[in-house]
């Protein structure tokens, strides 16, 4: 019997260029693992490093990796990733690098946050990274989602959406609700006006208005190709509304957005959202991800034992989301459950102190 040739890698260190030209033939690779997300968290409290497994053919595995100091800790934390490789000798010599980082930095524990569905072909991975000393954790990243499939034609997308999301939409332009591209600082002043009003009507929190500045500039939203859009509701010449989405590779996500009370009023969310899926499907993006909803609406999605309903329905109302999940579900997206987030522990105390102050 001949001898399978064997496998050679090596493990690189790369900076932010390098970084960007090897995902950039990865079209998966999620838009929080990519190089300007991590040039954006540098800005706030986190430090990036990338790594990278390669082998003959080239780049086959690897993680961008958040490095933070908090309440007298260390941890490392990998959103939304690792890079996975077809080869399972690439993926555990890529874990393997990742503990002996967080090992020599004295981190608390390593988190990963697998960009992988809960669903099929993950078991295996699920079942070696628990046999590797993983324990599942709750994730930073929402957890469930709802996914719209671009592959159809614009006019197919649209017959998707429900009756209501299609006449809103016609309703809005009927009204003089008019959707632009924001391109300037003056823009951004009326983005930040409108997450600020949204916040305080709808009771949640917001980041600074130099962190989504800094994200709308990193990833290119002041340039016609970029892959951050800056879109503006307007009526009679008054801003009511506005979105911040991104598109990178093969994915698209919906994640900052807000309207006014006349927004609400004039339905500019919706003329908003078909904006931002014409422009994802425009640039060759075959996913659209709503970006987060809570897992009782997900796990409705698929219950049909009555009591079980009753409790379900109950305590995904007291989330405050329903709302949200009609919006977001009224595009024709299909619900989704990501995999856990996987912690490897090292200093165990340490580990219970972060879980603890993380929940006060």
């Amino acid at each position: 019997m001949a001898r399978r040739p064997s496998v050679s890698f090596a493990l690189r260190e790369l900076d932010a260029a390098q970084w960007s030209a090897e995902l950039a033939a990865q079209p998966t690779a999620h838009l929080l693992q990519q190089a300007e997300w991590g040039q954006l968290k540098a800005q706030f409290g986190w430090q990036p490093q990338r790594i990278a497994i390669y082998n003959q053919h080239g780049f086959c595995a690897g993680a961008q990796v958040l490095w933070r100091s908090q309440y007298g800790l260390r941890v490392a934390y990998v959103p939304r990733g690792p890079i996975w490789s077809a080869d399972q000798a690439a993926n555990r010599l890529l874990l393997q690098s990742l503990e002996r980082l967080a090992r020599k930095r004295w981190a608390a524990f390593l988190r990963l946050e697998p960009n992988l569905l809960d669903a099929g072909t993950p078991d295996q991975l699920h079942s070696e990274l628990l046999l590797a000393g993983y324990e599942p954790s709750s994730s930073m990243q929402p957890s469930a989602s709802i996914h719209l499939q671009l592959e159809p034609e614009l006019a197919a997308l649209q017959a998707q959406a429900s009756k209501g999301h299609r006449a809103d939409v016609r309703r809005a332009e009927r009204q003089g609700v008019t959707i632009r591209v924001g391109t300037t600082e003056a823009d951004l002043d009326q983005f930040y006006a409108i997450m600020q009003a949204t916040s305080q009507r709808a009771k949640f929190g917001i980041h600074s208005r130099e962190y989504y500045a800094q994200a709308w500039r990193l990833f290119g939203g002041d340039q016609p190709d970029g892959a951050a859009r800056l879109l503006i509701a307007e009526r009679e010449g008054r801003v009511i509304g506005s979105f911040l989405v991104f598109a990178q590779g093969a994915e698209a996500q919906y994640m900052y957005s807000g309207t006014n009370e006349e927004g609400l009023k004039f339905a500019a969310s919706h003329a908003l959202q078909w904006a931002a899926i014409t422009w994802a499907k425009q640039r060759g993006c075959t996913l659209y991800d709503f970006w987060g909803i809570p897992e009782a609406f997900l796990a409705l999605e698929t219950t049909t034992d009555p009591a079980e309903r009753e409790r379900l329905e109950q305590a995904a109302q007291a989330t405050g989301m329903a709302g949200v999940y009609r919006f977001k579900k009224g595009w024709g997206g299909q619900p989704v459950r990501y995999l856990p987030a996987y912690d490897r522990v090292f200093l165990r105390p340490a580990y219970w102190l972060w879980q603890r102050r993380r929940s006060e």
